[in-house]
């Protein structure tokens, strides 16, 4: 590698730590950061998008020149926005500023843009260098380019067993499989997503509060899935002060004099089947980029054969629970050949304490 391109690379890997910051704030947004050199190639302005309706990364970084651009390069890791939204275009910044380079890692997968920013700096007479730390850029914004691609949420499904594969007693208790640390990383964890997804069983049997404990703010929507609406008249859930709450039922199915039992402040969708597609579909629509599934083993196998879920993250205790009718993560696959198994790739390991935790990415 040339002095000159690690140069570009060192600007690029800046742009794509600023935009890091915005880490779990920028929903429905990418997260994006941008540094802005001088015709001399120094330093003279960065930014980042920090939350949506708020200024682009690019916008930031031209708000905070001290120096004059014109002649210079910027260092962006998501093409350039064209389009008004409720910020204006951050191409026609960059344009107007009189910059010459513009180094761009990746091109944005919103059908709004898509190459047309790129297009438009190219007919403007900037050079575009496109391409430089791709993989970085594609890692950092997963989410929100599986939400433009797919039109459903990015999932990732945690649970936490014994070393033995059990997520509770035969009884249902489960009160604690893992130890204090992994419970802690559990709820900072949360602050990673957008919405937060159980099932009825789940609400019914553990009452749980599904919040990151103040770690975020607003905190992720809470949803609800269930197929009979025979929920809880009291709940956790209920408490609209403490986080958002969305119940989604399956209309073709449930009885929907139930439907009394939900407060007002709870967002009520339907759907027409009890497919786990329809639930990522509206979140996607929400603008939710990123989701974690919370729910018991019959939701969460249904969401991975719908392609629901990409990511899995398991906590495992030493522990030994036992028992034949013990539950298990997730339920029948009907696997009936080695060939038909689920491949995890990317792995992780890592220990909290004398607990594991395991990240790994699905092939699906």
């Amino acid at each position: 590698m040339t002095g000159a391109n690690v140069s570009h690379t060192k600007w690029m890997k800046r742009a794509i730590f600023l935009a890091s910051l915005g880490k779990n704030t920028t929903s429905p947004n990418p997260k994006v950061g941008a540094v802005i050199l001088d015709k001399n190639g120094k330093l003279i302005s960065e930014g980042f998008h920090f939350k949506a309706g708020m200024p682009h990364a690019e916008a930031m970084a031209f708000n905070n020149l001290k120096k004059d651009a014109k002649g210079g390069s910027i260092y962006v890791n998501l093409e350039p926005c064209c389009h008004q939204g409720r910020t204006p275009p951050c191409v026609d910044k960059v344009i107007s500023s009189g910059i010459k380079r513009a180094y761009i890692s990746i091109e944005d997968p919103d059908v709004r843009v898509a190459g047309k920013g790129i297009k438009m700096l190219e007919e403007a007479g900037i050079k575009v260098h496109l391409g430089l730390c791709k993989k970085e850029s594609l890692d950092l914004n997963k989410a929100f380019i599986h939400r433009n691609i797919t039109k459903k949420a990015f999932g990732v499904f945690k649970w936490a067993m014994s070393i033995d594969g059990r997520i509770a007693l035969k009884n249902g208790k489960s009160k604690w499989i893992t130890n204090e640390e992994s419970r802690a990383l559990v709820h900072s964890f949360r602050a990673e997503f957008d919405a937060i997804i159980i099932g009825g069983n789940t609400l019914r049997k553990d009452n749980p509060l599904l919040t990151t404990r103040g770690l975020k703010n607003p905190e992720p929507l809470r949803v609800v899935f269930t197929k009979s609406l025979d929920l809880p008249i009291k709940s956790n859930l209920w408490d609209c002060s403490k986080a958002k709450t969305l119940v989604i039922y399956d209309s073709s199915r449930a009885n929907k004099k139930y439907l009394t039992r939900i407060p007002k402040c709870v967002d009520v969708e339907e759907v027409s089947s009890d497919n786990p597609e329809l639930i990522s579909k509206i979140l996607a629509k929400r603008g939710c980029n990123k989701v974690l599934w919370e729910c018991g083993p019959r939701l969460a196998t249904a969401a991975i054969k719908s392609n629901c879920i990409q990511e899995i993250i398991a906590f495992i205790a030493p522990k030994i629970l036992g028992g034949e009718n013990s539950m298990n993560p997730l339920a029948d696959f009907e696997f009936g050949e080695m060939n038909e198994i689920i491949k995890l790739s990317e792995s992780q390991l890592s220990l909290i304490g004398s607990d594991m935790c395991v990240k790994s990415s699905l092939k699906n």
